[in-house]
């Protein structure tokens, strides 16, 4: 008989699990001979993220979002009548009642760390109801050995019970870029025609971006005469400033409004194009689960200036100017030295596009079917 695995597909049109979950479901159906039936649950919107698929891939349609009471009774109910041999949450959101075997990934644990305006309730809520998915997991992968360590120490899995599998970037990163003319003429639809620094990603307390904006304003003084960096900007993706008080306050503190751009969100092809045209990816995150976006600049052939804590440096090796994320100019230093040390560019260019082949979904699908086999076998290494 085929092992039969379910996989919560929930989260697929998500801007990062969403990536994880898309990219390792097409990784997982190109195995050969995984001989096993993929039971994938969520919506039709959800199915439609993921193309074409091979015949042992099933989709059963599930409507009702993973939050509420309601989803705590209702999720797990449909998985047991799907029969399967072990199912994986792909996020750490166990529902209370979920029957067992079951594998989580756990991406990083940023909202535990960094509880934004939580009151203690609300957040021992969270911490219990972590501690209680993961507890009764056969297996939970971690990204990184960053992420492993905060599972030991913050809730206490036992290390025989996590296997550590690193993801990847999109394999549309490593695609050969589009023409010049193409990308300036995506970045002229913004009105870009100025050299600059680039951030992507969310912003969170985490993310450090008020620290940046500062290191930036550092940059742009230090460099206001020079021939090619005196009209230096800060490009921001992935957000609005309107949401972050913090942000905010940077930017007017700093001076900087006519020098740093807030874009929101932006469709795949805009982003690259950002990437390759940036003269520099800045990233200071204070903390990171794992940390595509320095891999995906690199992908990109940008130098990247990152944090030199958590998972950061497993993810960019020697391919990144590594800073202190807590002092503004060591951030501003490592800018600096990204965008003058013309060596220390080329080099960069040319270490972060090996460091970012070291990440292959094909490998993390054959470690992951492992994790699966294992705990349908009942090897999970529990006590």
């Amino acid at each position: 008989m085929p092992l039969r695995i379910g996989f919560d597909l929930r989260h697929a049109r998500d801007f990062g699990i969403g990536s994880y979950i898309r990219n390792l479901i097409g990784a997982l159906s190109r195995l050969p001979d995984s001989n096993a039936r993929f039971l994938l649950i969520g919506r039709a919107d959800d199915f439609a993220t993921l193309g074409k698929l091979p015949e042992n891939f099933e989709l059963h349609p599930f409507a009702r979002a993973d939050s509420g009471i309601m989803h705590q009774l209702s999720f797990p109910w449909f998985c047991r009548n799907l029969h399967a041999d072990v199912i994986h949450i792909p996020l750490n959101l166990v529902p209370i009642a979920m029957p067992r075997p079951y594998v989580v990934t756990v991406h990083d644990l940023s909202t535990l760390l960094y509880a934004e305006q939580e009151n203690g309730a609300r957040h021992n809520y969270k911490l219990w109801r972590s501690r209680h998915g993961l507890a009764r997991a056969a297996k939970v992968i971690a990204v990184s050995d960053a992420t492993r360590t905060d599972l030991e120490d913050l809730l206490s899995v036992a290390p025989q019970r996590i296997e550590q599998i690193y993801n990847a970037i999109d394999p549309q990163f490593l695609q050969p870029p589009a023409p010049e003319f193409e990308q300036k003429r995506a970045l002229e639809r913004y009105g870009i025609n100025y050299p600059y620094i680039l951030y992507a990603g969310n912003i969170r307390v985490h993310k450090n971006v008020p620290r940046l904006i500062e290191a930036f304003a550092v940059v742009r003084d230090e460099l206001s005469s020079h021939p090619v960096y005196r009209e230096l900007r800060l490009v921001i993706i992935g957000d609005e400033i309107s949401k972050h008080a913090a942000v905010r306050r940077a930017v007017i503190q700093t001076r900087t409004q006519a020098a740093v751009r807030f874009l929101g969100f932006v469709p795949f092809e805009t982003l690259r194009a950002f990437y390759e045209g940036a003269q520099v990816f800045a990233f200071p995150s204070l903390y990171e689960g794992f940390g595509l976006p320095p891999l995906e600049a690199m992908a990109c052939g940008t130098p990247v200036v990152t944090s030199s804590v958590s998972s950061l440096p497993e993810a960019v090796g020697d391919a990144a100017v590594m800073v202190s994320p807590e002092n503004v100019f060591s951030i501003s230093r490592g800018i600096k030295e990204a965008l003058l040390d013309l060596e220390l560019r080329r080099e960069l260019r040319e270490k972060g596009h090996l460091q970012v082949r070291k990440f292959r979904w094909e490998r993390t699908a054959e470690q992951t079917m492992a994790v699966y086999r294992a705990v349908a076998s009942g090897r999970t290494g529990a006590d």
